[in-house]
């Protein structure tokens, strides 16, 4: 896939993102610890003639952390990023923690917003002070410390890539191991070492913690546009408490619960299956019939 890197400055602040692709264009509102780099999900819609614009959203890659100083505000420089590229209508795909970003883009403007699809998407309250994994997310993802935290996990990820899939699988998956592994190829386990290499949290992931807050649930049902929830089965980073709440709060909404392995439902031998139901639900939401 040929990436193109750009920044889009305003106000003295900057708003890194990539472009992929030529066709209908698709705003991806990338999840926790990634960036414009992000590759999840990608081949498929590029195979399929759509054009990806991938914003490094607030504290992440190369974009002003002071964009995240509100979701309200992030989802303006979005919008600024759309008019700068002379875009009027996306389809747009929110993963994981990008959840709360991406359903917040779809309430406020939804004049631009053909479709909304969420994948193992965050849509209410996460992580919050009283759990365990918050506090460590606040230890080992500190702006301070996050750089030292992934440099150790993609050097013992290089040499030892099942390793480190053992020790991180049960933050993907409420499967056993075993089962997990018989959805899973090598080449699964390859593109889980090729993330751990390019994931950094930067600023972001605190940003992301603290923006979860912000999100409402009138956010929710002010979305008209079609929306495609798509949530694993066996999802054991965000309870299936998340698609359920926005399949009742968002009135024009489909829900498919995937029987994939966990989390990254791009990856595993079901993975076939995600991209077919995705293009289906793109296919039929073809944003030229809504002009």
């Amino acid at each position: 896939m040929e990436r193109r890197i750009e920044t889009f400055c305003k106000n003295g602040l900057t708003l890194e993102y990539s472009i992929i692709g030529k066709g209908e264009p698709i705003l991806i509102m990338h999840g926790g610890h990634s960036n414009c780099n992000e590759e999840f999900g990608y081949k498929a819609l590029i195979d399929n003639g759509f054009s990806i614009i991938t914003p490094s959203r607030p504290g992440y890659g190369n974009s002003s952390k002071e964009v995240g100083k509100s979701l309200a505000i992030a989802c303006e420089f979005y919008m600024e990023l759309l008019n700068h590229l002379n875009i009027n209508k996306v389809h747009l795909i929110a993963m994981s923690a990008g959840g709360p970003s991406g359903l917040c883009f779809a309430s406020k403007y939804q004049n631009v917003v053909c479709s909304l699809t969420l994948q193992s998407a965050v849509t209410k309250e996460w992580l919050t002070i009283k759990d365990k994994e918050y506090k460590a997310a606040r230890i080992l993802f500190h702006p301070r410390t996050e750089k030292y935290t992934w440099k150790l996990i993609s050097s013992v990820n290089n040499l030892f890539p099942q390793f480190i899939f053992n020790q991180m699988f049960p933050s993907f998956s409420k499967l056993t191991r075993d089962e997990a592994m018989n959805e899973l190829s090598k080449e699964d386990v390859e593109e889980i070492r090729k993330m751990n290499n390019r994931q950094r949290s930067g600023h972001g992931f605190l940003i992301d913690l603290s923006q979860i807050n912000e999100l409402s649930t009138e956010n929710l049902q002010a979305i008209t546009c079609p929306t495609l929830i798509m949530h694993s089965k066996h999802d054991s980073s965000v309870p299936l408490e998340h698609p359920y709440f926005a399949h009742e709060k968002i009135s024009n909404s489909e829900l498919h619960l995937l029987d994939t392995w966990g989390h990254l439902i791009w990856l595993g031998k079901s993975k076939r299956n995600t991209d077919e139901i995705l293009m289906d639900f793109l296919k039929s939401h073809n944003m030229f019939n809504h002009y």
